[in-house]
């Protein structure tokens, strides 16, 4: 299990917005390409095709497909999903940690948050200009 959290320049509501935005992942979490989320939308129980490029050493990058599961999403909380392929279950929680940032930690069971983390950093910092 890897877990990573950083300080993000935006208030929770800004950042919750985003993550709740279910295009919006394949431009932070690695690997993902593209989604298309069920009609369900940013709910539990919802289940997206995720589009993904697979890397192999031997043959190249390719695109695959795959199924998300939302399990639970606690607004402006906390967000729990599991990728059928590769098998990883992933959980957000955000914190307020004042009036124009938020903490954001990502729990990962396959693979490292670090990386999703600073893309999502490098995307969501709305109170930089402040």
């Amino acid at each position: 299990m890897s877990e990573a959290t950083l300080e993000l320049l935006a208030p929770r509501e800004d950042v919750w917005a985003f993550l709740a935005e279910p295009y919006h992942l394949s431009d932070w979490w690695p690997g993902i390409t593209g989604v298309e989320p069920d009609r369900r939308g940013f709910a539990p129980g919802a289940r997206w095709k995720v589009l993904a490029t697979k890397r192999n050493v031997f043959v190249g990058p390719r695109p695959t497909e795959t199924m998300l599961l939302i399990r639970e999403i606690d607004p402006y909380e906390r967000w729990s999903w599991h990728l059928l392929k590769p098998k990883t279950d992933v959980e957000i929680r955000l914190h307020s940690t004042g009036a124009a940032t938020t903490a954001v930690t990502i729990a990962v069971s396959n693979g490292s948050a670090d990386r999703a983390l600073k893309r999502l950093y490098d995307l969501v910092q709305t109170a930089a200009a402040l």
